[in-house]
């Protein structure tokens, strides 16, 4: 009786029904590999399946003795009580279940990542398999409350191990080596910032942190990164208005439960000179406190004088003064400084960048003593967590944020290349620049529900979210540049010079005397959002998971500046998803989702232009800029299975995104006008493996074939074509192998097919950038448990291979960097 009462208490004790004061527990707590499967962990399963084992051999054994047994008075016993099984309960029981399950299907147990102690380093990222840090096993958000196996969609996270692997400092390096995702310019109606493309659907305003959209085309940094993740598909009831191709999360780094100190420099062949911080400090048992620094100089293997310096600091503190309350706040300030380079002009007679047909990759077409490009960042977050039972949460979090891209720059644009000797070729030294402040205050709250019904356990969501978002737009006058043009008069107008030899550039160093100002008239833009969406999803028995959801939008948007006010623009934007999971095995699931979103008017801040997503407030009838929204709809079916114990996750889908109302310019090329009265359609195929195949040898990476069709259009001759700005085949793996005396040798491997270039839906196939192969390696060696020396080789191979492609009739090119060598030490303590 004793035994069973004891048996009784511990379980209890691990279940949550029981809890020792935080003071004592704390000392307490065992550094254990948590493998999480609906909220419970598999530590606590474990436990309670190793007390339950080992008391039971026991009892049989003391059966079985010829010793005299040893009486143990136990408590009074008390009537069982006729309360039923709590919602948690049951899932603790599901998730005994199927670790029983797997440990019957798993021969060798799986090896701890290895580290000094044997146990999980103290700043892994904590949504990541701790014995395959590769693989992520679920999304930081409470919205999707199953683990990614179970999610209906298809989902790509990078985890702090890969970021790291693949040396990715940036995220737009992410977006340069991740299977799905195309890099996009910034063009004259918006911002030189981060511009991706998922799916073939432009997502540089569908860029969240910690769950929040973060609109300001920023030039984003990874120092406090805790891992990426980014959602493919229509995701307006997860994340608001647009996320047509998805959505780019960034996850940052939290206060943690351990002490750690950290840190990280490296020299670079591409004049790299970069160190960060990011130390943990646990105050008291309730109390932890995380701070982390950057510093950075560099420049770009193979351009020439761009600079790339980086500044930056981030802190993060998390409080639990109950065991049912947790309050946490973290700010990060990031500060880049940098000499932009705005590409190479583009030879439309060949159909290919210049530096295809004889121009030395390295000419650089800027202004060196004009040019410059400051970006800066500033974001706070504070949230609070309260556990009313063990059926109900209610969290809220609130975010101010300002950013300020600051840029004057000089495009490569409209080259003339129609004389027979290249010498002669010129071009237009065109500046661009941009004084934008964007503010946004945000605020969300969810209430979390846990409950069964019909043998079904529910995680439903009830939330509602605020936010202002403002972007003050302006650009510089006085842009007047001192030279002497080949006609013998003195340069002194708006800034454009042209004339220039592509081969031999005149400007790079010419003097500049100018005062360039901001013009003090800028353009404000205003969205206001007021939301409210309901996500639920059950779980039968983990055979059957059902999830859907539904979000209104109530969305509205004013522009104006000092001369002309826009007409407002009021949508209520309805939106909803539903997918079901099942699962014919416990590692294994199939799937089928189908999803909605809305692209309003305006919805692009950055944008000074219909064509770009915005609103200009420079039209004669400012009206006809407000269409309706964009209509976005997604469907897909796929499969996820974990192979070698749980240490590798393996997806497949196929997917159709269809977009209605799509902008499309008609009319002269002289006066076009901007209408909703496009239509076209995506189907792909995305396979994605994430994991260990064996203890030693890990693989990240993923394969996207995409096939896109314009099927309406004003235009007709557009029907049947291509969308631009979009590699429909892409390709990356990283993979690495651990020898002995800790010893690592990885690589990676990126593809991507040729981009067409082109306006608003239609390809151009007579512009694009070509195809390419890259390649990346490392070895890795760990001295002794605190330090860790890294060589590592971006392009091995120097290829020459260029990121974007302006979609204008006067194009331009983004010049990727060329071959760099890294010499990286880490100390960890």
């Amino acid at each position: 009786m004793g035994s069973r009462i004891c048996i009784f208490v511990l379980g209890a004790y691990e279940m949550g029904q029981v809890k020792s004061p935080r003071s004592l527990r704390a000392g307490a707590v065992i550094n254990v590999n948590p493998e999480k499967t609906d909220g419970v962990s598999a530590r606590k399963v474990t436990s309670v399946a190793g007390l339950i084992a080992m008391a039971s051999i026991t009892a049989a054994e003391a059966q079985q003795s010829p010793l005299p047994p040893v009486t143990v008075d136990s408590p009074i016993a008390r009537p069982q009580s006729a309360n039923k099984p709590t919602a948690d309960q049951k899932r603790a029981t599901a998730a005994l279940r199927r670790a029983a399950k797997r440990q019957q299907m798993t021969r060798v147990a799986p090896v701890p990542y290895p580290n000094a102690g044997g146990l999980t380093p103290p700043n892994a990222d904590p949504y990541a398999n701790p014995n395959a840090p590769y693989m992520a096993e679920r999304l930081s958000s409470s919205k999707f409350s199953e683990p990614i196996v179970n999610t209906p969609r298809s989902v790509t996270v990078l985890t702090k191990d890969v970021i790291e692997d693949k040396n990715a400092t940036s995220l737009k390096e992410i977006g340069r080596t991740t299977a799905g995702v195309t890099l996009g310019t910034g063009e004259g109606g918006n911002a030189f910032g981060d511009r991706f493309f998922i799916r073939g659907f432009d997502v540089r305003n569908d860029v969240f942190v910690d769950g929040i959209r973060d609109p300001a085309v920023s030039i984003r940094e990874n120092f406090f990164t805790e891992q990426i993740e980014i959602l493919r598909g229509p995701a307006s009831s997860y994340a608001g208005r647009g996320t047509a191709g998805g959505a780019i999360n960034i996850v940052t780094k939290q206060a943690g439960d351990q002490n750690f100190y950290n840190a990280d420099s490296t020299l670079g062949t591409d004049k790299t000179k970069r160190i960060t911080l990011d130390v943990n400090q646990v105050i008291n048992p309730t109390l932890s406190v995380r701070l982390g620094g950057l510093a950075q100089d560099a420049g770009v293997a193979e351009r020439s004088y761009t600079t790339d310096d980086r500044y930056g600091g981030f802190a993060a503190v998390k409080w639990t003064p109950t065991d049912t309350v947790k309050v946490t706040a973290n700010y990060s300030h990031t500060y880049l400084d940098a000499l932009p380079d705005f590409g190479v002009p583009y030879y439309k007679q060949g159909n290919g960048p210049v530096t295809d047909f004889g121009v030395n990759r390295t000419t650089y077409y800027g202004f060196v003593n004009r040019d410059f490009q400051k970006t800066t960042q500033d974001l706070g977050t504070i949230a609070g967590e309260f556990k009313v039972s063990d059926s109900l949460t209610l969290s809220s979090r609130l975010r101010a944020e300002r950013s300020v891209s600051n840029y004057i720059g000089t495009i490569p644009e409209s080259p003339i290349t129609t004389s027979p000797n290249p010498l002669n070729w010129t071009y237009t030294a065109n500046p661009q620049s941009r004084y934008q402040v964007t503010d946004v205050l945000a605020n969300q709250n969810d209430a979390t529900f846990k409950f069964d019904t019909g043998g079904f356990a529910h995680t439903f969501i009830a939330g509602a979210e605020f936010s202002d978002e403002k972007a003050s737009i302006d650009k510089y006058s006085g842009l007047s540049s001192e030279t002497v043009p080949t006609d013998g008069s003195v340069f002194n107008g708006s800034g454009s010079l042209a004339g220039q030899s592509i081969f031999y550039p005149q400007n790079t160093n010419l003097p500049f005397s100018g005062n360039p100002s901001v013009t003090g008239n800028p353009s404000i833009i205003d969205v206001n959002t007021k939301a409210g969406y309901l996500i639920d999803t059950a779980n039968y028995r983990d055979i059957i998971i059902l999830n859907g959801g539904a979000r209104y939008d109530d969305y509205s948007l004013t522009a104006h500046n000092n001369i002309v006010s826009a007409p407002n623009a009021n949508y209520g934007l309805f939106n909803y998803n539903g997918g079901i999971v099942i699962k014919p095995l416990p590692y294994a699931s199939l799937y089928a989702s189908y999803a909605t979103s809305s692209n309003p008017v305006g919805a692009e801040l950055d944008g000074t232009s219909t064509n770009y997503g915005g609103i200009s407030l420079s039209l004669t009838n400012l009206a006809s800029q407000i269409l309706p929204p964009e209509k976005n709809t997604g469907a897909e079916v796929g499969t996820k299975w974990e192979f070698f114990g749980g240490k590798l996750l393996v997806t497949g889908a196929l997917f159709q995104t269809t977009k209605d109302n799509a902008r499309e310019s008609t009319g002269p090329s002289a006066s076009p006008t901007i209408t909703a009265t496009g239509s076209f359609r995506i189907q792909g195929v995305d396979l994605e493996a994430a994991g260990k195949i064996t203890d030693r040898w890990s693989v990240f990476g993923g394969l996207v074939l995409m096939n896109s069709k314009v099927t309406n259009s004003a235009m007709a001759s557009d029907i049947g074509d291509k969308l631009s700005n979009i590699a429909h085949q892409s390709f990356n793996v990283l993979t690495k192998y651990r020898f002995e005396g800790d010893w690592e040798l990885g690589g990676q491997a990126t593809y991507r097919s040729k981009v067409y270039g082109g306006s608003l839906l239609a390809a151009n196939t007579g512009t694009q950038i070509p195809d390419y192969w890259r390649f990346d390696t490392f070895v890795e060696k760990k001295i002794d448990k605190n330090w860790t020396v890294k060589i590592a080789v971006n392009n091995i191979f120097n290829k020459l291979y260029y990121d974007a492609l302006y979609q204008s009739a006067t194009p331009f090119v983004f010049v990727a960097p060329g071959r760099a060598a890294y010499l990286m030490a880490s100390a960890h303590f």
